[in-house]
């Protein structure tokens, strides 16, 4: 019997709805929520994701700058326009599109981004309040992954979730949220033994490595919940995830699909944590 697939388009949809709601409220009190994005440099994939950002925001009724800077923009520079930012009463979420060019210290980047802006929800204090189950701004994939599981009546409480990654964009964050709704959580990564063994033991697993068809049905147990978060594109041009999708589709019992699976829930959590920044800023319970 094939798994059941994870619409990750239909749940985005859906959650932009209520979102687009909740910012026409906002407007009748005077409210617009802001979104800045800045991308540094000539990255193609990173200029779809800042386009994509942008159409989503005027489409949900958000306002929206993009801010782009050429790959010789020095640090120096970039901070002063965060600061900028950071000061600007129209901007509540403050994103800079990463990777940036080597010259730029990330982290330090990071870090400049007022907290309550951090729509990211990579900035340290973010990390923290997310670590210890404080309120923070989530990060979007791995919110996204949350909103999958349980719109997906998959139940977390209780149940055994592997995680194979360990970044800090996805693997470590996702963790946290899976261990914040009460499952038992395990992180797998690259010098992990027994991998294939440890992950069969997964109610709910979440593969984030960035190898493209990497984890196949030997890693599965069967009826489980398989979160495919990798985007890698093949040599014929096609996009596939970190798990082999067909070998795996007779085992699992919910997958998502590559694409359309995790991808779509990205911005839409991004939009989402600019509606709730901008609430806060404003004084607006949730």
């Amino acid at each position: 019997m094939s798994a059941q697939r994870i619409d990750g388009k239909a749940i985005s949809a859906d959650i932009r709805g209520e979102i687009r709601q909740e910012v026409e409220q906002l407007h009748s009190q005077g409210i617009t929520p802001g979104l800045a994005v800045v991308l540094v440099g000539e990255d193609p994939a990173s200029r779809v994701y800042v386009a994509s950002k942008d159409k989503a925001c005027q489409e949900l009724g958000l306002y929206s700058e993009v801010h782009r800077l050429p790959e010789d923009t020095t640090q120096t520079d970039l901070l002063a326009l965060i600061d900028r930012l950071n000061r600007q009463t129209t901007i509540h979420g403050i994103l800079v599109q990463l990777p940036l060019p080597k010259h730029i210290d990330e982290k330090a980047v990071i870090d400049a981004i007022a907290v309550e802006k951090d729509v990211d929800g990579f900035h340290p204090v973010s990390t923290g309040n997310l670590v210890i189950g404080d309120e923070s701004l989530l990060p979007c994939t791995p919110a996204g992954c949350i909103e999958l599981l349980k719109r997906s009546g998959v139940e977390i409480a209780g149940k055994h979730a592997v995680v194979i990654g360990r970044s800090n964009i996805v693997g470590k964050p996702v963790a946290m949220l899976l261990l914040r709704e009460h499952a038992t959580v395990t992180i797998c990564h690259s010098r992990t033994a027994n991998m294939a063994e440890i992950a069969r033991t997964a109610d709910i697993l979440v593969v984030a490595i960035g190898k493209a068809k990497a984890i196949d049905k030997s890693y599965i147990k069967p009826g489980a919940t398989v979160i495919d978060v990798g985007i890698n594109r093949l040599e014929t041009g096609k996009l596939a995830g970190d798990v082999d999708y067909d070998d795996v589709l007779e085992t699992a019992g919910l997958i998502t699909p590559v694409p359309g699976g995790v991808g779509p829930m990205t911005i839409t959590m991004l939009l989402g944590n600019t509606l709730k920044a901008a609430k806060r800023l404003n004084g607006i319970g949730e």
